[in-house]
């Protein structure tokens, strides 16, 4: 049994210490046919771009060569190989983990990333080349292109940039002026990359570049106008992340049996599957590196993990609230409104973003899909309809959700959420977390309440028992082509908690005498999705009907 990888991002490391891997390899050959050399490919964080990047290096460089058949025997390039592997020199940059604390402090992390880069090189290929410190980033490239063009003749050179634009989301989201200054037409990247498209002229043959947003794309244009962008290719929409039929094959190399498969499948899926980057891609994907976390927790404790997203990988994703202040005013509120409650946005997708003029609604959208926030969920006359992936992200909107919140009303609402969980699972009521929200809707404003409907009371429901230790909460879960407002189901079933079923209704304040009449509606709709089987499965359910008249609730259980 191979052992499962996380966290590791080196190839060589992967399969020569016998972890498992996923074949990623028939992308070089579908990569080599395209007629561009010089390719951008952007995914959310956490994605395999890293050890995409490490798989191809070892594949193209000269210097791999003796291990080819280690490293890929078992893979379908070792058995197909191009006419190229093995043939170039390779460039490494890694723009992850620059101190943005000032514009300073980033031209300097940028620069001693460019240096120890070069320096790797320069020792890999026995390049007789001093690195001058006095020299700026931009100069030290040029003048490691020179000198291996006068030195190895009839040789090129491969450049791979990981995560070249780190920095510069950093800087957008705390910095944003330093971000403009230094991708300017004078800005000290936009000059970098003026020399890589210079070296193309000479010694550099290929650039495989990666990264998360096109946010620097706009100002580097002119500066670097060679690259094709490939991350909405539908040929490449699976060439990072897990398939449905990848991570099954881990499955059974993991011999996890099936009846376990049949109780974890559903929550790996609610919780990472969902992602799709082209309109016309094929497959829904699956967070991988959520998945390796998983399953490695999966493995060691023998149950769901208490925690169903590492720490790690929450922190990559924590910034969504600079991303959306960007956006400013009632659109960024609409956006937040809009994909918290699950409705699709139709939009088309900014290829390259302009930080120098404000955001527009466009391109916070188009943020947000390029972040992982929103994916492509459907089409309507060939635009994008965009929604949020899973539940990992969708729980990660709610607490900027309820943050927003708190901040209409001017406090922190504090609950105990142990008391809320205890009486849900040993008595199936739900009195305490009604207790809750009537909080919430008490501190809202009349002005506030003008553009309220049902969606909110539901969001702030959710947002509240979303973090339920020993509960999965499902909002708007499919049965049948129906969608019943929130299920809360236990994460093992063994333990014989209650689950819960709600429909949510809402009336503004002067329509309280439709009160009955909604509360038949909502009862309805709960005894139609009861005859479904996906329904009738879940042991010990409770149904309850919410109905919300302004800030007044009225909860009914139905039998």
């Amino acid at each position: 049994m191979k052992k499962l990888p996380y966290g590791i991002s080196n190839y060589e490391e992967l399969i020569t210490e016998n972890y498992y891997y996923v074949d990623k390899t028939k992308n070089i050959e579908k990569l080599e046919d395209l007629a561009e050399k010089r390719i951008l490919f952007l995914r959310p964080r956490k994605f395999g771009k890293t050890l995409f990047t490490s798989m191809i290096s070892y594949y193209y460089d000269i210097n791999a060569k003796n291990k080819f058949e280690k490293l890929f025997k078992n893979t379908y390039i070792g058995k197909n190989p191009t006419p190229l592997k093995n043939s170039y020199c390779i460039l490494k940059f890694n723009f992850s983990g620059i101190d943005t604390t000032t514009a300073q402090t980033t031209v300097e992390g940028f620069k001693e990333i460019a240096k120890i880069s070069i320096q790797g090189f320069i020792a890999d290929y026995n390049i007789d080349f001093y690195v001058n410190d006095n020299q700026t980033a931009e100069d030290m490239l040029n003048s490691l292109l020179e000198s291996f063009r006068v030195q190895r003749r009839g040789q090129k050179i491969y450049v791979i940039i990981d995560e070249y634009d780190h920095f510069a989301n950093e800087l957008l989201g705390f910095h944003t002026e330093d971000f403009k200054n230094l991708v300017s037409k004078n800005g000290k990247v936009r000059k970098w990359y003026e020399i890589l498209k210079k070296g193309t002229e000479t010694v550099v043959d290929r650039i495989f570049i990666t990264g998360v947003a096109p946010i620097t794309l706009d100002s580097l244009t002119s500066g670097f106008n060679i690259g094709k962008d490939i991350t909405q290719d539908f040929r490449f929409n699976e060439m990072m992340g897990f398939t449905k039929e990848e991570l099954a094959n881990i499955m059974k190399s993991e011999q996890i049996e099936e009846k376990e498969q049949e109780k974890i499948l559903p929550i790996m899926k609610q919780s990472y599957d969902g992602y799709k980057f082209s309109i016309d891609g094929k497959e829904k994907i699956y967070n991988s590196n959520m998945c390796s976390y998983f399953l490695n927790e999966y493995k060691a404790i023998g149950d769901v993990p208490r925690q169903l997203i590492d720490v790690n990988i929450a922190s990559d994703y924590s910034k969504l609230g600079k991303m959306l202040d960007l956006c400013q005013g009632e659109k960024r509120e609409e956006i937040l409104e809009k994909t918290v409650a699950g409705e699709g946005i139709v939009s088309d997708i900014t290829e390259k973003f302009n930080p120098a003029i404000e955001f527009t609604e466009k391109d916070m959208i188009s943020m947000l899909f390029y972040l992982g926030y929103l994916t492509i969920a459907g089409e309507e006359f060939e635009r994008p309809e965009l929604k949020i992936p899973n539940q990992v992200m969708k729980n990660i909107y709610s607490d900027y959700f309820i943050e927003f919140i708190n901040k209409i009303i001017g406090t922190e609402i504090q609950g105990d959420y142990n008391e809320i969980e205890k009486e849900i699972a040993l008595e199936g009521k739900i009195s305490k977390t009604v207790g809750l929200l009537h909080e919430y809707l008490e501190g809202l404003s009349n002005r506030d309440f003008q553009k309220f409907d049902e969606k909110y009371v539901k969001l702030i429901f959710y947002c509240i028992v979303k973090n339920l230790k020993v509960y999965l909460v499902k909002s708007e879960m499919e049965v049948n082509r129906k969608y019943p407002d929130l299920l809360i189901v236990p994460k093992n079933v063994e333990k014989g908690y209650n689950a819960i079923m709600i429909e949510f209704k809402y009336l503004k304040k002067g329509e309280k005498n439709k009160l009955e009449e909604k509360q038949k509606e909502a009862k309805k709709q709960i005894e139609e999705y009861s005859d479904f089987e996906e329904i009738k499965s879940i042991p010990k359910l409770k149904k309850y009907t919410v109905i919300a008249v302004n800030d007044e609730i009225f909860v009914e259980e139905i039998i």
